[in-house]
């Protein structure tokens, strides 16, 4: 316990799945909340994305372990409306230490609208990168950045054997900003170093959240079906991992956030963790 005691934690897309776990587990280790989510659907995602109800539950779970949380709706797309909000509540929480980049959606399939490139591309990397850059005026020596990316971004766009990866505009859209997190959390540690701040990003493999368990990923995970359900889906997600997985749950993904924002970590930069069952060796990473 305490792990990050008297620290101020940024997470974004915090409302539910893995943003509300790396917002509990943090608050439980002893750090107040900046909880950030969009709470409302994006056309071009077509499973339902996390509601305002959402983040008042993160924000009660927060405080139920004892710590402040400021919850507010925001796109991070939307860098004006990050620094403004951003700039409230760090007001009223009295700093910021560490900031969980996570915010994602995956609009997935050959019908999705050339507009799902431009959703998933801005959501899961210019997000990240509005999120960063809004909150580095407040961080100091020992900081922690931490990016959520994710397995299936590494892979190449024509996926394995031949085979595309992620299905239509938002896949390639998903694919490329997962990339450019490697590439950019990389570069920027580089740059934070002499300021003793830290950059690193964690690249999960299949995570059991709403994002997983919704009909474009089992139709990702299943192209020979129709309308393949979970049943159909879950006999081939463990084929991603080594190890005979079908996913990871949020908080495996979270006891890697709470490492990286505490001062265990406090020489780890620059790095590309995965948390992935082995699902990188598989595929060659």
């Amino acid at each position: 316990m305490n792990r990050v005691a008297g620290k101020v934690a940024f997470v974004t897309g915090a409302a539910r799945g893995q943003g509300r776990s790396h917002a509990v587990h943090l608050a439980e280790e002893g750090a107040d909340i900046i909880a950030f989510d969009l709470c409302a659907d994006i056309a071009s995602n077509e499973y339902p994305l996390a509601t305002e109800a959402d983040l008042e539950e993160t924000a009660r779970l927060v405080e139920k372990a004892g710590r402040r949380a400021v919850a507010a709706r925001v796109d991070v797309r939307d860098r004006a409306a990050v620094e403004a909000v951003l700039a409230e509540a760090v007001g009223k929480l009295g700093g910021l230490d560490v900031v969980v980049a996570n915010a994602g959606i995956c609009p997935l399939g050959n019908h999705i609208p050339n507009a799902g490139f431009v959703d998933a591309f801005d959501v899961n990397f210019v997000g990240v990168v509005n999120t960063v850059h809004a909150a580095m005026e407040y961080l100091g020596e020992g900081a922690s950045i931490i990016a959520i990316g994710s397995v299936a971004g590494l892979v190449p766009q024509t996926g394995i054997n031949g085979q595309q990866a992620m299905q239509g505009p938002g896949g390639d859209g998903y694919g490329l900003a997962k990339k450019l997190i490697q590439a950019y959390t990389n570069s920027l540690a580089l740059t934070l170093g002499p300021s003793s701040i830290r950059v690193n990003a964690i690249h999960p493999t299949n995570v059991n959240t709403d994002m997983l368990q919704s009909p474009p990923m089992y139709k990702t995970f299943r192209p020979d079906l129709e309308n393949p359900t979970a049943e159909d889906a879950a006999l081939t997600f463990p084929f991603m991992q080594a190890m005979p997985i079908p996913w990871v749950e949020p908080e495996d993904i979270s006891h890697a956030v709470v490492y990286l924002a505490s001062d265990e970590s406090r020489y780890v930069t620059g790095q590309q963790l995965r948390v992935d069952g082995g699902a990188g060796m598989k595929i060659g990473l």
